[in-house]
């Protein structure tokens, strides 16, 4: 199967799967989500969503947080591993947007980037889910199933994510990287799939006789 034809072929099956994906970490703003996606650093998103309840009842504005002592924060997010540099980000990032952005999240990608404990990926998802911007964020799920799948060598993540994007038209970026995401968790897990076993890995490399080793970015 050429690359094009990989490339529609994953279009249409995860289109079948997953119509209309929903965002996997429950938020009420851009606020809310970008607390939620930072605290999903090497952590579930299922308990990342078992942490936040209390979190936004404790705050859930820039301007409630930037008030909160950094060890009340971090005694709630303590579940989601990585709790003194998060909490700190927590607080200091909610400084920074009530100080020099009125306490909105800024709706720019170098802003985000530049506030503490965001990431590219982070910000990617903040722009994606929050304001419909579209991009292409790439997680440990979309790594591997974009080598699996032949759409990308994965030397880096970087590499990954422009790789996806010069594939796939720009209109189908935010709802793939979703379809992406739950159908590396459901079907091609890491552990689960070797490249060999998923219908998409079946049917992209009907032929593949040995796994598929994923280059870790």
């Amino acid at each position: 199967m050429l690359k094009t034809e990989r490339v529609n072929y994953i279009l249409v099956r995860l289109q079948e799967l997953y119509p209309r994906p929903p965002i996997p970490l429950s938020h009420r703003d851009p606020f809310t989500l970008l607390i939620a996606v930072l605290l999903s650093a090497q952590c579930t998103d299922e308990r990342v969503n078992k942490v936040t309840p209390a979190l936004f009842e404790l705050a859930d504005t820039p301007e409630k947080m930037a008030k909160k002592n950094v060890n009340t924060i971090r005694n709630i997010i303590k579940p989601c591993g990585l709790s003194p540099q998060k909490s700190k980000a927590i607080k200091h990032l909610s400084q920074i947007l009530v100080a020099t952005y009125g306490g909105i999240v800024p709706r720019d990608t170098m802003a985000l980037e530049s506030l503490p404990g965001v990431g590219h990926k982070t910000a990617s998802v903040v722009m994606s889910q929050a304001f419909g911007v579209p991009t292409f964020p790439v997680d440990t799920h979309i790594h591997r199933l974009a080598q699996r799948w032949g759409l990308t060598s994965g030397k880096s993540v970087v590499q990954t994510e422009r790789d996806l994007k010069r594939l796939f038209p720009e209109a189908y970026w935010n709802r793939l990287h979703l379809q992406i995401i739950y159908y590396g968790r459901e079907y091609c897990t890491a552990r689960g799939c070797d490249g060999r076993s998923c219908d998409i890995c079946q049917t992209c490399y009907p032929n593949r006789r040995s796994a598929k080793k994923t280059r870790k970015a």
